[in-house]
């Protein structure tokens, strides 16, 4: 019999993708795409990176697996060093994971085993509060945290349902107000839950900085972190921050919430992190909660088989170095600035574009119906996967989703390029992507 793949899904024939490089794809045919979303905010570095293919085959040559209950390796402890170096400062644990998925899971255990440790086992301190239109990974667990309805529908008998608030839409407001006179209801409303709970039983509070593929770089207000900061701090309850999309330099800063001044409690990252040279995540962890594992049990009690794996590590390291060596962050930014005077242009000429945000290398398109209603397509239109087939035709790779209006209609995609891209490849970006959505809306409005 012959071995088949399982796909992701039967209705479509992907094609076979044989070769990248730099900002670039290329298939069987031989046919170069940009590649405009980084894979999904993944592959920072771009493709082909000689510095990170030489420093995993390295460790290869080395070492290539050691169990860390009973090993350590320098590759993981250097990358470990890399990763705080970058981190905010306070933050010098890391914990190495396969991916974002395992780093959620890990923060959530590590919340509940901190304040078993501080406070003893009887602690009812053990919710986690989320928030709708949220996504933080596919396991079991994970998607009791997250509110994307789409990707979460099917399985929801399985898992247990997590509390949640809002987002930060300002776009569509889930309060039917106006920023700034809303005085921050979003953010207001997680004081609101925590009472109702009771703090006594709430370990921590779970968001994206800036939401991804869900709502499409949904941005908050200015105010809006620090206010969630302060509130946690003053019901003793853990800040954990979700940073495999916007973190390792995404947003044109080392991670996304140094843009308002905040520090998490834990910050779960993976992506960027090893920028999809190997898979990784990791949780970054508050100097005062690993110690109170220390000084305690002295364990922290969860573990995977590709905990601190040495292939892992060295990809990490090597990535983070790359990173200060090339002014990775530095060029995010100033590339993201050219990225977004672009957008705002196409924002103003098509029709169909009812909002543009994000930061850096990482920004969201809602696409409507009416732009002065803002209402949206109906979902049988299939509006963001015109927008992505339009773009794909014209050798762009986009990122679409939808869905964050009610769990079913609404429609958005992210684009996002490897954070290495050029101000020529910005332009070129542009230019398909103005095209595709030209296409696009011309068979949507008709």
């Amino acid at each position: 019999m012959d071995g088949k793949v399982l796909p992701r899904s039967f209705k479509t024939q992907a094609p076979i993708i044989v070769k990248g490089e730099g900002i670039y794809l290329e298939d069987e045919s031989g046919r170069r795409y940009i590649d405009g979303c980084s894979g999904a905010l993944i592959s920072n570095l771009g493709h082909g990176c000689p510095e990170i293919i030489e420093a995993v085959t390295a460790q290869l040559g080395r070492i290539e697996f050691a169990h860390p209950s009973r090993w350590r390796t320098e590759a993981t402890e250097e990358a470990a060093r890399e990763v705080a170096s970058m981190a905010p400062e306070g933050l010098d644990y890391v914990w190495f994971v396969s991916g974002g998925s395992e780093a959620i899971e890990s923060a959530v255990k590590l919340a509940r085993q901190y304040y078993v440790e501080r406070d003893g086992a009887t602690t009812s301190k053990a919710q986690v509060i989320a928030r709708w239109n949220s996504y933080h990974g596919s396991t079991i667990g994970t998607m009791g945290l997250a509110g994307s309805m789409a990707r979460r529908r099917l399985f929801s008998p399985l898992f247990l349902e997590a509390p949640k608030i809002a987002a930060h839409y300002c776009y569509r407001c889930p309060f039917e107000a106006t920023y700034p006179s809303c005085g921050l209801l979003c953010a207001r409303e997680l004081e609101k839950t925590i009472r109702r709970i009771g703090p006594q039983y709430v370990s921590a509070f779970i968001a994206e900085p800036i939401v991804g593929s869900t709502v499409g770089a949904l941005t908050p207000p200015e105010e809006y972190w620090p206010m969630i900061r302060e509130v946690c701090d003053r019901y003793d309850i853990l800040l954990i921050a979700d940073e495999v999309m916007t973190g390792c330099g995404r947003t044109g800063a080392n991670f996304c919430v140094d843009h308002w001044k905040v520090t998490p409690d834990i910050i779960v990252t993976a992506k960027g992190m090893a920028a999809g040279y190997v898979p990784t995540g990791g949780i970054i962890v508050r100097n005062a909660i690993a110690e109170t594992l220390r000084d305690g049990s002295g364990a922290f009690l969860h573990g995977h088989t590709y905990n601190g794996n040495p292939l892992s590590g060295a990809a990490t390291a090597a990535v983070f170095r790359y990173m200060k060596k090339h002014h990775v962050v530095e060029n995010a930014r100033a590339q993201g600035e050219r990225l977004a005077t672009g957008l705002r242009k196409i924002e103003a000429t098509n029709p169909m574009v009812g909002e543009v945000r994000g930061k850096g290398l990482m920004w969201g398109v809602e696409l409507v119906a009416d732009r002065a209603t803002r209402a949206p397509f109906p979902k049988s239109r299939g509006a963001s996967a015109l927008a992505t087939k339009e773009c794909l035709e014209r050798g762009l790779v986009i990122y679409p989703g939808g869905g964050m209006i009610d769990g079913v209609e609404g429609d958005n995609f992210l684009i996002a390029p490897p954070l290495v891209a050029t101000a020529a490849e910005i332009d070129e970006i542009l230019k398909r992507l103005e095209e595709g959505l030209d296409a696009a809306s011309k068979k949507l409005l008709s």
